[in-house]
């Protein structure tokens, strides 16, 4: 079976993944001051997190074109997208564009694109099912069910030094960038199950918050027998902190950390973590 999985830039992978012959990550571009940076193989973090700081306004970020994508299809087999959610991007449209393209110009491989809902670490919990499943052999009709019904229970939370990207870039609502800007401490934020972000919980501290967040995991009986996928901006300790606490207090089957590329890095911003299970 041929086969060819290709995400977005936001779906922040270890090097393992990377590795994957199957795997294709297609990049979104930031704009920095008059710096564009793009969301690929030779992108630097730590440039990245310097020009934020140097710079007094949020970057923007840039959706990859129909054309990208298309250029990841294999022809011959069964194709994958997977895209951060379409309420807070033009990736997921962008990939519906190439899917539409590719069909009006005869293409005879087949195409699926999968809004993840979510970002980060949430895309790459579909992006590693689908690696599983295709793996097994599992039918192209099959992965689609499976993995839509999986996105449907997939919990994604994230708590981040500041909310200040988010809000000037438009992904917070205008009640949320209002209330968000007047609390002090740190935040606990989630999806709210349709690719949208919304407040679940605060904490004096980031120690505080984020052991709230593995609280809310616990309190999940759903996590049990799940992947956790942790992705961290530039903060290993943080993560792994939340790492040995669900160890504690959860039953996850497995724990994985990440760094978080371009895309997530602009969002997330120095210091924030993003779970997903």
């Amino acid at each position: 079976m041929t086969y060819r999985i290709i995400c977005d830039s936001c779906t922040d992978m270890s090097e393992d993944m990377l590795r994957l012959p199957c795997v294709s990550k297609v990049p979104l571009s930031i704009q920095v001051g008059t710096d564009t940076i793009i969301d690929g193989e030779n992108f630097v973090q730590a440039d990245l997190l310097s020009k934020m700081r140097a710079w007094p306004d949020a970057p923007k970020t840039a959706c990859p074109s129909p054309d990208a994508f298309m250029e990841c299809f294999c022809d011959d087999g069964d194709n994958y997208i997977v895209t951060l959610s379409g309420k807070l991007s033009g990736s997921y449209n962008a990939a519906v564009q190439a899917r539409d393209i590719y069909k009006d110009e005869g293409g005879k491989g087949n195409v699926y694109v999968f809004d993840s809902m979510s970002a980060s670490a949430g895309q790459t919990q579909v992006m590693l099912l689908i690696h599983e499943l295709v793996s097994k052999n599992t039918p192209f009709a099959q992965v689609v069910e499976f993995v839509n019904a999986y996105i449907n229970r997939l919990q994604t939370l994230f708590v981040l030094e500041n909310l200040d990207n988010l809000r000037k870039n438009g992904r917070l609502t205008k009640v949320q960038s209002l209330v968000t800007g007047a609390l002090r401490g740190k935040l606990l934020m989630s999806s709210n199950g349709h690719g949208e972000i919304q407040k679940i919980g605060q904490g004096l501290s980031m120690k505080q918050t984020l052991a709230r967040m593995t609280a809310c995991m616990a309190d999940n009986a759903e996590h049990a027998g799940r992947r956790l996928v942790l992705a961290h901006c530039n903060c290993l300790d943080r993560a792994e902190y939340v790492k040995d606490l669900a160890m504690q207090r959860c039953r996850f089957s497995e724990i994985l950390i990440v760094n978080t590329g371009g895309i997530s890095t602009v969002y997330a911003n120095d210091g924030g973590i993003v779970a997903a299970y």
